[in-house]
C-alpha cells in the first residue's frame, strides 16, 4: 500500500500518541498493589468497562481473520458476534452478581474456592499455554501479516514492532494502563473500521446502502446465516448447531469464564457498573459484522486479487480507502491489535502471577501463615511485602509472554483461515471450563473430584473425537464434548456427595435482580438479534 504523507503521519501521531498516553498512565498512578496492577484498583465506570471489553475482543483475528472467513463463508460467520451479544446479557445477569460478591481477582481463584487447589492450578496451566501459545501468538502473527500486506515490512518485524507497542502500557501500568488506553482505541476501532466499510461499499454500489444491495444481488449466498449440508463450510459452522448447538460453547466460555474478558467486569467499581458496561458491550458487539464480515465479502465480489482469504481487509484498505482515511483505517486495525494483544498479555501475567507463582511463594513459609491467621485466614489477603512481589513478578511475566509470542507467531504462516484455528483450538478446552463453571456455580452437590476429572479428560477426550472422526464438525465436536463431560460431572458428584457439596454456593436472595436500564436493554438486544436471523435465514 502506498501511503500518503498525510496518511502516514495521522498512523505515526495516533501510535506513538498512544504509547506516550499508555507510559503516562503507567507511571502516573503507583502500581503498588495487586489491586492495583491486575484489577485497576476496582474503580472502572460502566463505559470503561464495556469499552474495554470490546477493545479487547476486537482484534487482527476478527479484522483479519473473520474479514478473511466472511470473504469464504459470508455472514454466517457473524453468528460469532451476535450470539455474543445475547451471551453477553446472560454472563451479566447470572455470572457476574456471583464472580463479584466473592471479590475474586481470577478464573481460578475463584475455582479453588469452589472445589480446590488441585482444579485451580490444572485450569490455571491450560490458560496460560492457551493464551500464550494460541492467543497472543495468533494476533501477533494476523497483526503482523497485516502489517507485511500493508506497508511492505517483513513479518518478523511487525510482529516485534507490535509487541513493542503493547508493552508500553500492558507491562508496567498493569489493568487500568489497558484499560484507559482501551477507551480511546475502541471509539478508533469503531470509527476507523466504519469508515472503511462505508468506503468500500460506496464504490461498489455508490452508496452505503447501493452497496449492501449490490453485494446481496451479487453474492446472496454470502447472506445464508445459516448453512446447509451442501455448503463446503458446513464442516465450520454446522447448520442449526450455531443457534442450539456448540457455539453456546464457544461463547459462554470466552465472555463468562475467559479471564481476560471477564477481569474488566471484575474491576468494576460495583455490579451495577459491570452489568451496565457488560450490556453496552452487547450493543457494540451487534454493530461489529459491518466491520469485521462486510469488507471481507465485499472483497469477494470485487474479485480481490489476494492468494489468501486472510488477505480480504487489508486488500480492501490498500484499494478503496482514499488518502487522508487511510492512516485512520490503519490506526483502527493497530488499535484493534494493539488492545487485545494488551489484554491477552495481562490477563495471561494475572492468572501466572496470582494462580501458579503465589502459591508456589507462600507454600511452606511460616511468617505467610501467621500474616493470615491475623487477617482471619483469607487467602486473598496479602501481605504489604508480597504485593510488591507479586507486581513484580507480574511485569516480568507479561514480558516473557510477549517475548515467547515474538517467537512462535512467525510459525503460523501456513493457516488459511486464522480465525477457525483460533476457535477449533480453543474448542479443545472450553468444552470442560465451560461444564465446572455452569456445575460449580448452579449444582450445590458438584463435588471437587468431579471437577478436577472433567480438567484431565477435557482436551483427551476433544482431541480422541477429533482423531475418531476427521470430519465431525469442530462446533458439534465442542457440543458432545460438553455433554459427555457434564454426564460425568454428575455420575461422580451423585457417587461422592449425597447432598450439597462443602463448598456449594448459596445464592441470596435477590442475588440476580437487574435495574430497568439493564432489562430493557436486554429485551432491546433480543429483538434485534431475532430480526436479524429472521430476515438472513
Amino acid at each position: 500500500m502506498n501511503f500518503s504523507t498525510i496518511d502516514m503521519g495521522v498512523a505515526i501521531v495516533y501510535l506513538f500518541g498512544v504509547m506516550g498516553i499508555g507510559i503516562w498512565l503507567s507511571f502516573k498512578d503507583k502500581q503498588e498493589t495487586a489491586q492495583d496492577y491486575f484489577l485497576a484498583s476496582k474503580a472502572l465506570p460502566w463505559w470503561a468497562v464495556g469499552g474495554s471489553l470490546i477493545a479487547s475482543n476486537i482484534s487482527a483475528e476478527q479484522f483479519i481473520g473473520m474479514s478473511g472467513s466472511g470473504y469464504v463463508v459470508g455472514m454466517a460467520i457473524a453468528s460469532y458476534e451476535l450470539m455474543a451479544a445475547i451471551t453477553l446479557v446472560i454472563v451479566a445477569k447470572f455470572f457476574l452478581p456471583i464472580f463479584l460478591d466473592k471479590g475474586i481477582y481470577t478464573m481460578p481463584q475463584f475455582l479453588e474456592e469452589r472445589f480446590d487447589k488441585r482444579v485451580r492450578t490444572g485450569l490455571a496451566v491450560f490458560w496460560v499455554l492457551l493464551f500464550v501459545f494460541v492467543n497472543i501468538t495468533s494476533v501477533l502473527y494476523l497483526g503482523g501479516l497485516a502489517l507485511h500486506t500493508i506497508v511492505g515490512i517483513p513479518l518478523i518485524v511487525g510482529v516485534i514492532g507490535l509487541a513493542v507497542y503493547a508493552a508500553t502500557f500492558s507491562i508496567f501500568g498493569g489493568l487500568k494502563a489497558v484499560v484507559w488506553t482501551d477507551v480511546i482505541q475502541v471509539v478508533v476501532l469503531i470509527f476507523g473500521g466504519l469508515l472503511a466499510s462505508y468506503l468500500v461499499l460506496e464504490a461498489l454500489g455508490g452508496s452505503f446502502m447501493g452497496g449492501m444491495e449490490m453485494l446481496l444481488t451479487k453474492a446472496p449466498e454470502k447472506f445464508d446465516m445459516i448453512l446447509d449440508r451442501s455448503n463446503p463450510e458446513y464442516i465450520n459452522l454446522p447448520g442449526i448447531s450455531v443457534l442450539i448447538g456448540g457455539m453456546w460453547i464457544a461463547n459462554l466460555y470466552y465472555w463468562g469464564n475467559n479471564q481476560y474478558i471477564i477481569q474488566r467486569a471484575l474491576a468494576a467499581k460495583s455490579l451495577k457498573e459491570a452489568q451496565r458496561g457488560t450490556v453496552f458491550a452487547a450493543f457494540l458487539k451487534i454493530l461489529l459484522p459491518i466491520i469485521v464480515v462486510i469488507p471481507g465479502i465485499a472483497a469477494f465480489v470485487l474479485k480481490a486479487d489476494i492468494a489468501k482469504p486472510d488477505e480480504a481487509y487489508p486488500w480492501v484498505l490498500s484499494n478503496y480507502v482514499t488518502i487522508g482515511f487511510k492512516g485512520l483505517a490503519f490506526a483502527a486495525l493497530i488499535a484493534a491489535i494493539g488492545s487485545s494483544l494488551s489484554s491477552m498479555v495481562n490477563s495471561a501475567s494475572t492468572i501466572f502471577t496470582l494462580d501458579i507463582f503465589r502459591p508456589l511463594l507462600s507454600k511452606g513459609k511460616p511468617e505467610r501463615e501467621e500474616y493470615l491467621d491475623a487477617h482471619e485466614h483469607d487467602s486473598r489477603t496479602m501481605a504489604p511485602e508480597e504485593e510488591k512481589l507479586l507486581v513484580r513478578v507480574g511485569k516480568i511475566a507479561a514480558a516473557g509472554s510477549l517475548l515467547l509470542g515474538i517467537i512462535v507467531a512467525p510459525l503460523l504462516g501456513n493457516l488459511d483461515q486464522a480465525f477457525q484455528y483460533i476457535q477449533e483450538y480453543t474448542g479443545f478446552i472450553s468444552p470442560g471450563v465451560v461444564a465446572i463453571f455452569l456445575f460449580g456455580l448452579f449444582w450445590k452437590r458438584t463435588s471437587a473430584n468431579a471437577a478436577l476429572a472433567v480438567v484431565v479428560l477435557s482436551i483427551p477426550l476433544s482431541a480422541g473425537i477429533k482423531f475418531l472422526f476427521p470430519l465431525f464438525p469442530f462446533m458439534d465436536r465442542m457440543g458432545v464434548s460438553f455433554l459427555i463431560l457434564a454426564a460425568i460431572i454428575v455420575a461422580l458428584s451423585l457417587l461422592e456427595n449425597s447432598g450439597a457439596d462443602k463448598k456449594a454456593i448459596t445464592h441470596a436472595p435477590g442475588l440476580f435482580r437487574t435495574d430497568s436500564v439493564f432489562n430493557w436493554s436486554a429485551v432491546a438486544i433480543c429483538g434485534i438479534l431475532a430480526a436479524i436471523y429472521a430476515v438472513f435465514w
